[in-house]
């Protein structure tokens, strides 16, 4: 019996170890599957989320890409295009956060796309409508109001 009490003694610490490193791996690799500037899901992970939504059943795919956003970075600087990428991707959270089944991404660059249930064909404008004066609505950065633009489309 003190045998077996010493040597699990001399193995917890390896066993916690082994429970701490499981822990740090799999905040590495859901880290992996963020975009670090929007926190939305990348291309990669969007795909496999994206495949499975529309498995389940009728969906819109949007595609948005943001107008003016050269534009704003070359004359304001690349944190205040930094700031409209985080605004979009709040701006695409909050217009998806009551559709139960939807997934947001960012695909690189301004261009960023979502997968979204579709119950009725004629809330399809009004969706989009709504997407597009959300992402297009000023922000506060350095203390001026900025906007950019925003090419939107649907299937």
């Amino acid at each position: 019996m003190n045998d077996f009490i010493t040597a699990l003694a001399g193995a917890a610490p390896l066993a916690s170890g082994w429970a701490w490193h499981g822990v740090a791996m799999r905040r590495r690799l859901a880290a992996a599957r963020r975009d670090p500037l929007s926190g939305l899901p990348t291309r990669a992970a969007f795909e496999r989320r994206a495949g499975r939504a529309l498995a389940r059943g009728p969906h819109v795919v949007i595609v948005m890409d943001l107008d003016g956003f050269k534009h704003l970075n070359d004359v304001f600087g690349h944190a205040a295009g930094d700031e409209a990428i985080r605004v979009t991707a709040a701006s695409l959270n909050d217009a998806f956060s009551g559709e139960h089944g939807s997934v947001a991404a960012r695909l690189g660059g301004d261009e960023f796309t979502a997968v979204v249930p579709l119950r009725d064909r004629a809330s399809l404008p009004w969706l989009l409508g709504g997407l597009h004066g959300e992402v297009t609505a000023p922000f506060r950065h350095a203390g001026c109001d900025l906007a950019v633009g925003a090419s939107i489309g649907a299937c």
